[in-house]
């Protein structure tokens, strides 16, 4: 076996629950969770070349899964939809009444975010990521990660969750010798 598919069994055995896991809070249901993060593991592995280590691979399928799943929230937005029948009748049919369980409640009202949006507010806030890993986990400027995750917030504190994303007191900690 080559040392990228070492890896690769590796990173599937112990860490494949977690990527699933993640890729499951973004998207929302477990078929395309799957191939959210089957398109990550392709994307990360299939030249052949993958890294050796562990822990930057799992990093690597994490923001891979993070960026096709905004890149496909794009796509599918520029794309025409039509409604069918079928789905008209769903909608009509569906229960609206609100979930018992706060944890659902959360997973649906993430589900209403746009995907630049809920990944920011599901690293931040999920993973318990600084904003500047946020930004440089997608990619984008710190101000930017702030702004997602502002507009985030605000939406999802419009649905009245039974959860408090109010920001925890810190105090800075600076590394050097008092005086």
């Amino acid at each position: 076996m080559s040392d990228w598919s070492v890896t690769l069994d590796a990173l599937v055995r112990e860490r494949g629950p977690a990527l699933f896991g993640y890729a499951y809070v973004l998207t929302g249901s477990a078929p395309r969770a799957e191939d959210l993060l089957q398109d990550a593991l392709l994307r990360t592995f299939r030249s052949g070349r993958g890294t050796r280590d562990l822990n930057s691979a799992h990093a690597y399928v994490k923001r891979a899964i993070t960026s096709t799943f905004i890149d496909s929230g794009r796509r599918s937005a520029a794309r025409p939809r039509t409604v069918t029948e079928a789905g008209l009748e769903e909608a009509r049919t569906a229960d609206h009444a609100p979930a018992s369980d706060a944890a659902t409640d959360l997973h649906a009202a993430l589900l209403t975010l746009p995907p630049r949006e809920r990944a920011c507010v599901v690293l931040r806030y999920l993973e318990d990521m600084p904003v500047a890993s946020v930004a440089a986990e997608l990619g984008i400027a710190v101000g930017s990660a702030k702004r997602y995750t502002a507009d985030g917030l605000a939406r999802l504190r419009t649905l009245n969750l039974d959860v408090d994303f109010a920001e925890a007191d810190t105090i800075p900690v600076t590394e050097g010798r008092i005086r």
